[in-house]
């Protein structure tokens, strides 16, 4: 005796479109509605150099020179101010220079107030220079940021030796 199967080839299989959009519609309604925007990190006014170098020097606001030295290994080893004053590896030191000379805050508008040139050894990490560049443009907190300078340019790279 032989088993008769009912051919299903002629119902169509559909599938349901509309709950798989209203579930994709759900998930971008929570996605924009839980979307908060954070305030900016890291938010510095940097001048890079150009290349060449080439021009006339500005002279009417000659820049504080920050010069990070690293030992090999990209350890960073002196931080010296002007090629005269050393703060060793203390970015608290060189704050608290920053401080008196700035006097506690920022000018109103950047333009007037000091800019540093930051000179840095080829094979220095780059957390270090970070380190230099919060400590030169001041510090958050709680909700308040206290700034100090706003101008920051690199000086032309170094060949490596």
């Amino acid at each position: 005796m032989a088993m008769k199967f009912k051919s299903r080839s002629s119902e169509k299989a559909e599938m349901q479109l509309t709950s798989m959009i209203d579930v994709i519609f759900l998930l971008l309604i929570f996605f924009v509605m839980t979307f908060r925007i954070s305030a900016q990190e890291g938010d510095f006014n940097v001048k890079m150099p150009i290349g060449g170098g080439q021009g006339p020097a500005d002279t009417t606001n000659i820049p504080i020179k920050l010069r990070l030295r690293a030992n090999t290994d990209g350890e960073l080893v002196d931080i010296v101010v002007d090629d005269s004053r050393s703060f060793g590896n203390d970015f608290g030191k060189l704050r608290e220079f920053i401080l008196q000379l700035t006097g506690g805050n920022a000018p109103p508008k950047p333009e007037d107030g000091p800019e540093v040139e930051i000179d840095l050894d080829y094979n220095l990490r780059y957390e270090f220079v970070i380190g230099a560049i919060t400590a030169v443009t001041g510090r958050r907190q709680g909700d308040k940021i206290e700034r100090l300078v706003e101008r920051i340019k690199f000086a032309a790279p170094r060949k490596q030796q």
